[in-house]
């Protein structure tokens, strides 16, 4: 009997519990799965990493045993490799806000060429606020699972910054679960790799409950960046907004965006929108974009979803030439404005100027 609803997917803890992936799957179909068997099925490295940070008040950091009680609290494995990360990793990385908590930027640049299993806790406290900032840089062949816990009325951005070496390859499920009149805005922005394939999940639990999820990704020549969004309304009165945005360049470039937003049973008065917008630079290239809205009550505020995928908008280019912009600096303005919009969300001027250079870099090598 197929699967009829997206929250109906099996999951588990247990890597030996699901078939093996053959790449037919529906959730495996885009991704290049022949380059992935280390991380699906392979022998991870599941030890704690080195990691660097400077201490931010209201934050702490430490490793916890995979036996803690926050493991699992925001939800588990729908695919085999993050079944095999969950498997393997030793210990959890957790992340804790407490109060007003500064931003907490958390650096790995040190994982290595060799297969590796990672498990990451992000949790707030009742009424904390704070921005988490989630940075991976270097050299990786990764499969991980990250969890975000938010008890009542907290209020907290995690960023999820994917700047790795051209040769990585990178599997993550990211699991949220947002309590009482809580509020979460998640980042995931995606500009190195050979294979990134972040899925973020946000599990609305609570009356009163919102998320806000973004995405920014530029895909060069043979780079696959693919992300899986699921917005699971389970509660009276939760809002939603989804706002993912890509530029693709070079031959084969490949981006997926598949966006999943259930509105259940019990979730009335839901207000939610998704939305993918793909700008494509050259031939070439494919985007595959993918919304998906099921509602399973008809007492909601309002409900939609949108997909775009084109080349530049010509009269952009024609008004800024007009004013006497050259086009190659027409063309670079236009997709900085473009993809600025996400990076604009973060609210952390250092990183938005890093991310705003490298986004400059990739735009340099695309002409």
């Amino acid at each position: 009997m197929p699967v009829q609803t997206r929250s109906e997917r099996f999951t588990s803890t247990a890597h030996a519990d699901f078939p093996e992936v053959t790449g037919r799957e529906v959730n495996w179909k885009y991704t290049p799965v022949a380059k992935l068997g280390d991380l699906i099925d392979g022998e991870l490295d599941g030890s704690p990493y080195e990691i660097a940070y400077a201490d931010a008040a209201g934050a702490t950091v430490e490793w916890l045993d995979r036996t803690h009680a926050l493991v699992g609290a925001a939800g588990i494995p729908e695919d085999r490799a993050a079944a095999n990360a969950w498997t393997n990793f030793e210990k959890a990385l957790h992340i804790r806000l407490e109060g007003d908590a500064e931003t907490l930027t958390v650096v790995r640049s040190t994982l290595g060429g060799s297969a590796r299993a990672a498990h990451t806790i992000v949790s707030a406290a009742k009424g904390a606020t704070g921005l988490v900032v989630l940075d991976s840089q270097g050299d990786a062949k990764l499969t991980e699972n990250v969890e975000i816990v938010l008890e009542d009325d907290a209020n907290v951005t995690v960023v999820s910054v994917q700047q790795w070496d051209d040769s990585a390859l990178h599997l993550a499920s990211q699991y949220a679960r947002i309590g009482h009149g809580a509020s979460l805005r998640h980042i995931v922005v995606s500009l190195g790799g050979d294979v990134v394939r972040v899925n973020p999940s946000a599990h609305l639990a609570e009356e009163g409950a919102e998320a806000e999820l973004y995405g920014v990704y530029f895909a060069d020549a043979g780079q696959h960046l693919e992300q899986q969004v699921y917005v699971n309304h389970d509660a009276p009165h939760t809002r939603s907004r989804v706002t993912y945005k890509g530029a693709l360049n070079g031959e084969g470039a490949h981006t997926v965006w598949i966006g999943d937003v259930l509105i259940g049973r019990d979730a009335t008065g839901t207000d939610t929108y998704e939305q993918n917008r793909n700008l494509v630079l050259s031939d070439g290239t494919r985007a595959d974009s993918i919304p998906n809205l099921e509602i399973e009550t008809g007492d909601i505020e309002g409900a939609g979803h949108a997909s775009a995928t084109g080349r530049f908008d010509d009269e952009q280019l024609f008004y800024l030439q007009a004013r006497g912009i050259p086009e190659d600096e027409a063309r670079r303005l236009v997709v900085l404005g473009f993809l600025s919009e996400v990076v604009q969300k973060i609210g952390e001027p250092v990183l938005e100027a890093r991310l705003h250079e490298a986004l400059e870099d990739e735009l340099a090598a695309a002409r």
